[in-house]
């Protein structure tokens, strides 16, 4: 006696319903922030709240119609979250300009932050559209890497280059500023994920054993020697321990993702605290750094000029007076720190939100990294994986070294919060990362053929097409149909869906 047993496909959901669900709370917590400002510093709501909401909606609609469009299976939770950050960064960049026209000191840093945020969500648009398939980055490898180089030293040419507050890490074109580093992370990302899937095997499998630890050849040492000498290159040269700090994480990470070896961890950390200990010895700025971060409360280190300890310890006592719930929109003196636009935006927010609100902005940014490290375990290629697990992984490092160096667990180091802080650089950046992520997570979601209902021998569409490996020159013509590969003229096997739940 013999059972059949018929098994429906599996529908998976696109999640484009769910992602517009998720925008309207994104939104109105951007707006109500906005609101709530104005609230607490004029007792009024912003005359402007209405046009400022259609303004940020219409922004983040038009991205979700383009990923309905070009990438309808992308993670539905990656770009709520992103304009949930961007906008609550929004209005506290607004609140901290209230602030300072009180003191005479308008500088209009939420207009220009606005201005910037609606061509950063427009670049990520264009990314959507142009790059159909993330793979096509692969064949830049080392062009990505010749990229990343010359974007870490353009802030060392004599005419574009500009010093600010120590650091030599901004050009200037036309009196329009920026930091190439910002870019260059997305650059190396490629580059590292390009040279690591090809070279993965020998670093992982090759090498002999010393207490316990996997030590690699000699000479596969070489690429994390190069990255380790640009990083303390940038360390010493530019005087900018965030970018040094931010390269070299990015590299040791991949590397682990692509090995799942410890010793290039370890190997990775003490070559990077090694060549940074001797760093603070040999070159004063980067001791001032450290002194800084070990003697902040030292008298003579809190009023030393330049480079004193006086913005950590007003940005410290500016969170402690937050206390767990903070003294709320408004009501705080974020402006008695200086850069509280911008490099210490995550104090201004510790005392307006207090720790409560600080942790539930770190979820945020929890949620982000781990849609980003599902889309990478998702997607079906080397490349991908670690493309994805890279630019996941940078996001939670940037902030990681961010609050590390206001909480003073670590030196300061002057980058730039993702999306919350002020800075045209960082938003196109890091909204750069947000139309990667959507892209690869659109791979890893998109259904198989037996999953959407195709018949045994109805040719692939285009976009699972994307999914069919590249052919060597010596291959065997195959056709490539619902029911897989198979050399043509050769009868194929029969439909998947036919051979699940047969019994007998």
């Amino acid at each position: 006696m013999s059972l059949m047993a018929t098994v429906e496909p599996h529908r998976v959901r696109a999640g484009r319903g769910t992602e517009l669900l998720l925008l309207v709370l994104a939104l109105a917590i951007g707006v109500g922030a906005y609101a709530l400002v104005g609230l607490g510093t004029s007792d009024e709501v912003p005359p402007d709240v209405l046009g400022y909401g259609a303004g940020l909606a219409a922004l983040a609609v038009a991205l979700h119609l383009v990923l309905r469009w070009r990438a309808p299976y992308a993670d539905p939770v990656i770009l709520p979250a992103t304009v949930a950050l961007n906008g609550i960064g929004l209005a506290m960049i607004y609140r901290i300009d209230f602030a300072y026209e009180l003191r005479d000191k308008a500088n209009g840093f939420a207009g220009r932050q606005l201005m910037w945020t609606a061509i950063a969500v427009g670049l990520a648009a264009i990314v959507l559209v142009v790059l159909r398939d993330h793979r096509t980055l692969r064949r830049f490898t080392y062009t990505a890497m010749v990229v990343a180089l010359g974007l870490l030293a353009l802030p060392l040419m004599p005419v574009i280059g500009r010093s600010i507050n120590g650091a030599r890490i901004w050009v200037y074109f036309g009196g329009v500023g920026m930091q190439p580093a910002e870019f260059a992370k997305l650059a190396l990302a490629v580059f590292f994920a390009g040279y690591l899937v090809t070279h993965r095997d020998t670093l992982a499998l090759a090498g002999s054993k010393f207490l316990g630890l996997q030590l690699p050849r000699a000479r596969d040492l070489g690429p994390i020697l190069v990255v380790w000498a640009c990083s303390i290159a940038v360390l010493v040269l530019e005087k900018d321990l965030g970018t040094s700090l931010l390269i070299f994480g990015l590299f040791v990470a991949m590397l682990y993702l692509a090995t799942e070896r410890v010793s290039w961890v370890v190997i990775g950390l003490l070559m990077f605290v090694g060549g940074a200990m001797v760093a603070a010895t040999a070159f004063a700025h980067v001791g001032a750094r450290f002194d800084v971060w070990l003697h902040a409360l030292d008298p003579e280190i809190f009023d030393r000029a330049p480079g004193g300890s006086g913005q950590l310890v007003r940005g410290l006592f500016g969170m402690a007076s937050g206390g767990l719930f903070g003294t709320g929109w408004g009501d705080g003196r974020p402006d008695l720190v200086p850069y509280a636009e911008s490099d210490f935006i995550v104090a201004s927010l510790g005392e307006e939100l207090g720790l409560t609100g600080l942790l539930a902005i770190l979820m945020l940014y929890a949620v982000l990294t781990q849609r980003g490290m599902r889309a990478a375990i998702g997607v079906r290629d080397g490349f991908g994986k670690l493309l994805a697990g890279g630019l996941a992984f940078v996001v939670a490092w940037q902030c990681f070294v961010v609050v590390g160096g206001v909480t003073r667990l670590i030196p300061l180091t002057g980058l730039t919060t993702p999306f919350l802080a002020y800075g045209g650089s960082s938003l196109l950046a890091n909204w750069i990362i947000v139309a990667l992520l959507l892209r690869i997570s659109n791979d890893a979601r998109r259904p198989a053929p037996a999953a959407r209902g195709l018949r045994p021998d109805e040719p692939l569409p285009d976009d699972l097409l994307d999914d069919v490996p590249d052919e060597p020159d010596d291959a065997v013509p195959v056709r490539v149909s619902a029911r897989g590969e198979h050399p043509v003229g050769a009868e194929p096997d029969e439909h998947p869906t036919e051979r699940i739940g047969r019994l007998s």
